[in-house]
């Protein structure tokens, strides 16, 4: 059976990486390709190394048929995301990908985001997209709010220690680095080329990063008390890739075993030997996750480092593997390409 799909947000990297998957799998088509400021042009003129597709050009969002459509990816900015939302049909499944579905208590969303919520009616009806954590909900779900990107890099290197109790919840501290995609494809001056390249930086200090509220929210609920973390990421001059670092307090060899117990089976995570930490360059394009574990030379203390591709594993790929689950398709369909390397 092959199924219909919309795309909102065509013009954009996780759009673009979403029509970079789907033309990979064999049961999807897309149906529909919503945008703002490309509507009227064709694939070919927006990403020109998708011209080889047989693809429908890009359309304002009201122009688009959706008798017909099964799924809809929604690759929109925050709060843009939801006010879009909540004017689509109400029998269309939805996968976002934007942070406004992704908080349950509309007080955090506002604390984070600086607005009122405007969907508050949908927000309570959403899934949280972790997908090796929420499968049995998302197959179920209507809407399902995909994660940030570095909130999955630190989940996944965290939150099976954190549920099996195996380090001190009140002492844990992750540092990450993030590629440039991360932040979109609209044009800021920090983001310039001469203003990026050869070096790096942090931002979002001293807590201020939206993510946390993700962190906060499931890091809490799988502990069963309030966890708050010290999260500081950076900004480096690289297309993709996100690389999470955390340093915890723990048994080495117990933190080791509780993650590969956790992801045995898991077909895109992958634990490392214990000693041996991964690196963006061995899963970019991919949606697998790499997380290595090593003991420090101070005694008790422990390092945990993950890697995923932001765009793929971190955004769209894992927006793929929710849709696969909702649509009753095989959870890896479009998704089992190898890394690119070098």
């Amino acid at each position: 059976m092959t199924y219909n799909i919309a795309i909102l947000g065509a013009s954009g990297y996780t759009g673009a990486e979403l029509i970079r998957l789907i033309a990979g799998h064999s049961s999807i088509q897309i149906k529909a390709l919503g945008a703002f400021s490309k509507a009227g042009q064709p694939v070919s003129q927006v990403y020109p190394h998708l011209r080889h597709l047989d693809l429908p050009d890009m359309v304002p969002f009201d122009a688009i048929d959706w008798a017909g459509i099964d799924l809809c990816f929604c690759a929109l900015p925050h709060k843009t995301s939801q006010e879009v939302i909540s004017g689509l049909p109400r029998d269309l499944r939805i996968v976002d990908l934007s942070a406004d579905f992704r908080l349950e208590d509309p007080a955090e969303y506002q604390k984070w985001y600086g607005n009122p919520h405007a969907a508050v009616e949908m927000q309570g009806e959403a899934v949280y997209g972790l997908t090796e954590f929420y499968r049995g909900e998302i197959r179920a779900a209507r809407l399902v709010a995909g994660t940030g990107c570095n909130a999955a890099t630190g989940q996944f290197a965290l939150r099976p220690l954190i549920a099996a109790g195996v380090i001190d919840l009140d002492d844990i501290i992750l540092d990450l680095k993030a590629a440039v995609s991360g932040a979109g494809r609209a044009l800021k001056e920090n983001l310039l080329h001469a203003e990026l390249s050869e070096g790096y930086h942090a931002y979002a200090t001293g807590g201020a990063h939206r993510h946390l509220g993700e962190f906060d929210q499931e890091f809490s609920k799988v502990a069963g008390r309030d966890v708050r973390i010290q999260f500081q990421p950076h900004l480096i001059p690289a297309n993709r890739g996100i690389l999470g670092t955390a340093y915890v307090k723990g048994d080495a060899q117990a933190v080791h075993d509780t993650l590969a117990a956790a992801y045995a089976g898991e077909p895109f995570i992958e634990v490392l030997p214990l000693g041996e930490v991964p690196s963006t360059r061995h899963i970019r394009g991919s949606n697998f996750c790499h997380i290595g574990v090593a003991a420090d030379r101070l005694p008790g203390r422990v390092v945990v480092v993950a890697a995923l591709d932001n765009l793929t594993k971190g955004s769209s790929g894992q927006a793929l593997q929710n849709a696969n689950l909702m649509l009753g398709i095989e959870e890896t369909e479009g998704l089992m390409m190898a890394p690119l390397f070098p």
